[in-house]
């Protein structure tokens, strides 16, 4: 497979819902294990089954995985992330402020903007504390599916321009004087994000002309945030075992179509088909 030769630090799987980017990263994560190398596999995907196929609870630590030496396994979810966010904004000064104002910054505290923020400090905490993460020699993520995904990957440039214009609402990133911490790791997210040599996109899908052009259109929305480059991966091409039916034959022809008519901003992209 192409898209594991020499790989960087940091892998993304994305692409559209069931095409088994949770398989793809899982069985990537394992290999590089084999390898010798010691792997974080990190789920960020709200309805996230990096357990299950495992076969043990991972949550919202990092946990070895006892059976794999060299793997753990993290699954970011949001609202936990926004509950221990939340608390660490509110316990320096319960007890000091009135009741009537710590109500009012839980209150603040309680839209979709602080999980996302909650979900994103976590997520650009693995790309940029090396005093945390700076052990694992690859961190594989299992992104969700694409929408989140982008909106996901967008937000390290999107809250960089935000704190450096100094405009908009900072309350949901907690005290003024943190916004100085903020910046600096969101501008190092920014960095490893958009240096190849240190991040690889791997755009999975089915031979469906309709899940290829799903990832065509996530990878040229990354393209304009900076990712560039790339690996295609054609997940579950049905084998020669299947037999030769006329089920299986149309099939087969519908996805040799779609495999020959490939988008062409994918064309010119290393592809691995499985």
């Amino acid at each position: 497979m192409r898209f594991l030769e020499d790989p960087p630090r940091f892998l993304f799987f994305t692409g559209k819902g069931g095409v088994g980017k949770t398989s793809v990263a899982c069985a990537t994560a394992l290999d590089l294990a084999g390898r010798g190398r010691k792997v974080l596999l990190v789920s960020t995907d709200p309805a996230s089954n990096v357990g299950q196929v495992f076969g043990l609870t991972i949550g919202n630590t990092v946990t070895p995985l006892a059976s794999v030496p060299g793997l753990s396994a993290l699954e970011i979810d949001p609202e936990q992330a926004a509950a221990a966010y939340r608390e660490r904004i509110v316990a320096p000064v319960r007890g000091l402020l009135p009741e009537d104002e710590l109500a009012g910054i839980i209150e603040g505290l309680s839209g979709s903007c602080t999980t996302e923020i909650a979900s994103f400090d976590e997520f650009t905490g693995l790309l940029a504390d090396e005093a945390v993460f700076g052990q694992y020699d690859h961190i594989v993520f299992d992104t969700a599916p694409t929408g989140h995904t982008i909106r996901l990957l967008q937000l390290p440039g999107s809250w960089t321009d935000f704190l450096e214009a100094g405009k908009g609402d900072p309350s949901c990133l907690g005290p003024l004087s943190g916004l100085d911490k903020h910046r600096s790791m969101y501008a190092a997210a920014v960095a490893a994000l958009t240096d190849p040599a240190r991040t690889r996109l791997v755009l999975v899908a089915r031979a469906q002309a309709s899940s290829l052009a799903e990832i065509e259109r996530t990878y040229l929305e990354l393209n304009q945030i900076g990712i560039v480059g790339g690996f295609v991966v054609v997940n579950g091409l049905l084998p020669a075992a299947a037999g030769d039916e006329d089920l299986t034959r149309a099939v087969r022809a519908r996805e040799g179509a779609a495999l020959a008519a490939m988008p062409a901003a994918l064309s010119r992209l290393p592809l691995d088909v499985l």
